[in-house]
């Protein structure tokens, strides 16, 4: 994915291929947070495409350094689909897979991938 990354604040995104990436950086233990800040970053920097309509895959990172932070991985996973819900699809319910896991990482940022899942119809259900 080659695209130019739009930025604001904390987070970050780009598209192309068939795929949205978001990258929020820094972690804090209440899910609630990512909520606002990536609709936040939605409704004021991102000129990307509108939602579609179809199945697609998301996979959801939470990178940590150090000790892993006590956040339930369920509640990050409804907040970052909730904020992304209306720019890279229309509902939640469009997610047919679903990925979020805790690892490791250089820094401690949240990664957020979007991909189309083929044979997804590009018109209304």
């Amino acid at each position: 994915m080659d695209e130019v990354w739009t930025q604001h604040g904390k987070v970050r995104a780009r598209e192309g291929e068939g795929a949205m990436e978001l990258v929020v950086d820094g972690l804090t233990t209440q899910a609630k947070y990512y909520k606002p800040l990536i609709y936040e970053f939605f409704r004021k920097a991102w000129r990307g495409s509108r939602p579609a309509w179809g199945d697609f895959a998301v996979e959801i990172r939470m990178e940590y350094v150090g000790d892993p932070p006590w956040l339930d991985l369920d509640n990050l996973a409804k907040a970052i689909l909730d904020a992304i819900k209306g720019y890279a699809f229309h509902d939640d319910a469009q997610v047919a897979r679903l990925l979020v896991e805790r690892a490791p990482g250089e820094r401690e940022r949240i990664l957020v991938r979007v991909d189309r899942l083929p044979g997804a119809a590009p018109g209304h259900p």
